[in-house]
């Protein structure tokens, strides 16, 4: 179930975010604060703040898993996406701990993956958050889908 995503959006754009607003509200006390925090702010996906995502540039993803343990054997899986701010004015990063699941789809990645485009969050079934992505530029370049125990928001401006 998505709610601002391509298809839901040019349904009725309007209707879209306010049927996605009225589902953050009733998952609020559930879904992890630093992820409900970001899908719920003002800035996020006002197009004019530079701290929003929409149009950014993929600079790098690293998929790690850190280990711990008497032999290194305890793993977890984690992601860490940097953009490059639509305004190139800065960089966005994305933190996730503690992966549980994520889908990497490139359906024509072969120029770079072009414009985030959208994305929305959402509560998984084990209480984290799910993190669904779109990337177009002329077409619809990928999508990404992370599930992690929560989602962590940084922007780096350049020269501050």
């Amino acid at each position: 179930m998505s709610f601002i995503l391509d298809a839901q959006r040019r349904a009725d754009v309007s209707g879209a975010f306010a049927r996605y607003r009225a589902y953050l509200d009733q998952v609020r006390h559930q879904m992890p604060a630093s992820a409900y925090g970001l899908a719920s702010s003002d800035w996020y996906f006002n197009f004019n703040d530079h701290r929003c995502p929409h149009d950014a540039w993929l600079e790098s993803i690293i998929i790690s898993e850190p280990s711990s343990g008497r032999r290194d054997e305890e793993r977890a899986t984690s992601i860490r996406i940097r953009l490059l701010g639509a305004r190139h004015d800065g960089f966005i990063e994305f933190y996730y701990p503690c992966v549980s699941r994520y889908r990497i789809d490139a359906i024509d990645a072969a120029g770079g993956h072009k414009d985030w485009r959208y994305d929305e969050f959402r509560l998984s079934d084990e209480g984290g958050v799910i993190h669904e992505i779109e990337w177009c530029g002329t077409v619809d370049t990928a999508r990404w889908v992370i599930e992690a125990t929560d989602v962590h928001y940084q922007w780096l401006p350049f020269g501050g």
